[in-house]
């Protein structure tokens, strides 16, 4: 049996969960998310806990136990709490702003990049920090994937945008001809 579908997980207080036709809906305030669930597994909410289970004993089946379990927990997490991640633009000139729903970075290039953001999401900016946060982590995790390979850090100086505390090594780059070059001719 799957460890981590085994684990049940427990619903908060002010959460609502609705389970009807194979789609469990998890909601909070404002706050909702949608889940389909795989053919091969059962969900049942009981006593403040969702149980996922098994209709068949196969690998894959256990397999789809242990991620639904997951992707539930998940759910229940962003709209409870929700999710975060920071990105840091590291290097001479760089800077973002925020306006409406455009993120716009102004990176060397020849013009400002504007990146369009996605609904759910949220942008701050502070100071070189751009902090993305949003309900869904598969979604922020996308979101902040794609502003990082806008131009990610370059591997001689580390500039570029990159995850908040993230360890870029760095490339020696060119090392100087010892030995004495006297001129030409030799």
């Amino acid at each position: 049996m799957s460890r981590i579908g085994k684990v049940p997980v427990k619903i908060p207080e002010k959460v609502k969960v609705d389970i009807e036709k194979g789609i469990i809906k998890i909601s909070k305030d404002k706050k909702e998310l949608t889940y389909r669930i795989p053919e091969k597994i059962g969900i049942k909410k009981k006593d403040g806990e969702i149980k996922v289970e098994r209709k068949e004993e196969s690998r894959k089946s256990r397999a789809l136990q242990g991620l639904a379990r997951t992707l539930v927990s998940n759910m229940v997490e962003g709209v409870t709490n929700g999710f975060m991640k920071k990105l840091e633009l590291v290097g001479r000139g760089k800077r973002a702003k925020v306006q409406g729903k455009k993120l716009i970075l102004e990176i060397g290039l020849s013009h400002p990049y504007e990146y369009n953001i996605p609904e759910g999401i949220e942008v701050n900016i502070q100071k070189n920090i751009i902090e993305i946060s949003g309900v869904d982590k598969q979604k922020v995790g996308e979101t902040a994937a794609e502003i990082r390979d806008i131009q990610p850090p370059e591997p001689y100086k580390g500039s570029g945008i990159r995850y908040h505390g993230e360890h870029i090594r760095k490339k020696a780059g060119k090392a100087a001809v010892g030995g004495g070059f006297t001129g030409a001719g030799q």
